[in-house]
């Protein structure tokens, strides 16, 4: 869904801690959650030292309430709706909740652990229903209407041109001109797919971990560095794998150690490593998960007037349709 990032970073329900926390869980006290406030270090860059696990949720209830009760003052103002009021006042909206959003979601992409993946698991249908709840407001979206469709009126410069353009475009292509029979049910599809696209990437980075290459020799890997044999050789002593070398995968279609092993039957190991992941069957397969998020994309885009998702994704996209997709790459 092509919404601007604040509002995909928004979440409208279940403020209370307990619909969040798991069995025994204790919050950290609000007093010491680093995403309450702007960081002082210089362009108000993370204080890592002091987050832990336990900032995550209350920062991310903190923040979902102080953004919506943001958009609801946006909405409900009796004041006719101006750049400023309107346009100005959403891009400003959300502080806590991108703070928060802005390290979590780059260390769950990369550093994660068990507790940040039941985190995620748990925001991201909840993060999904409250975009929905900005994008598809009658009230913000007539306010927007209204500035757009007299906006060579307004005096206004051309990135205000821009942007209110671009909130236009995302208010439509989010599904605001549905009627509620449509927007109920893509509410659900997105949740359904927000949960989905959460399960696909876990099991995902799940599966490069267990698929990695273990290599007996050191002979075996002729042709790497000898900076990458030693990762390799590290690689698997972190893994109780003493004396032998284990090629981690990369979250690529190819493996950057195939353009340089020379053993014909390694690379092709690694190879079937890298394109059955996730796909083989067992805990991590991801094949039925993929099935349903493709059908519940198809279903989304024909419910928003596009031929397919392909056609939804690429209008918003500098190649613009799918056939000039298909004439670059022939």
């Amino acid at each position: 869904m092509s919404i601007r990032p604040a509002w995909a970073l928004a979440l409208a329900v279940s403020l209370a801690l307990p619909a969040f926390a798991a069995e025994g869980e204790k919050a950290a006290p609000a007093a010491d959650n680093p995403f309450f406030q702007p960081s002082t270090l210089p362009y108000q860059f993370p204080p890592f030292d002091r987050i832990t696990d336990a900032h995550y949720l209350p920062a991310f209830e903190r923040g979902m309430a102080e953004q919506r009760a943001e958009f609801d003052a946006i909405a409900n103002d009796p004041a006719a709706p101006t750049f400023e009021n309107t346009i100005v006042a959403a891009e400003r909206s959300g502080q806590t909740l991108t703070r928060v959003s802005n390290v979590f979601f780059a260390l769950s992409g990369t550093n994660t652990n068990p507790e940040m993946e039941r985190i995620q698991t748990v925001v991201a249908p909840k993060l999904a229903a409250h975009a929905d709840a900005i994008a598809l407001d009658p009230k913000l979206f007539a306010r927007v209407s209204t500035l757009h469709a007299k906006r060579d009126q307004l005096g206004h410069d051309a990135q205000q041109l821009r942007l209110l353009d671009r909130y236009m475009l995302d208010f439509v292509r989010a599904g605001a001109k549905l009627d509620d029979k449509q927007k109920a049910r893509l509410r659900e599809i997105n949740a359904e797919l927000a949960s989905l696209q959460t399960t696909f990437n876990q099991n995902l980075l799940k599966e490069n971990n267990a698929s990695a290459v273990v290599v007996e020799t050191r002979a075996e890997l002729a042709g790497l560095s000898d900076g990458a044999i030693a990762a390799a050789a590290e690689a698997a002593k972190s893994r109780q794998l003493e004396g032998k070398y284990v090629l981690a995968l990369q979250n690529t279609s190819g493996q950057p150690a195939l353009v340089s092993l020379q053993d014909r039957a390694l690379r092709e190991r690694l190879q079937k490593a890298s394109v059955n992941r996730a796909s083989r069957g067992g805990e991590f397969d991801n094949r039925a998960t993929l099935a349903r998020v493709v059908k519940l994309r198809a279903e989304r885009a024909a419910l928003l007037g596009y031929a397919n998702c392909a056609t939804y994704v690429l209008e918003d996209q500098a190649a613009g349709t799918p056939a000039a997709v298909n004439k670059m790459m022939a």
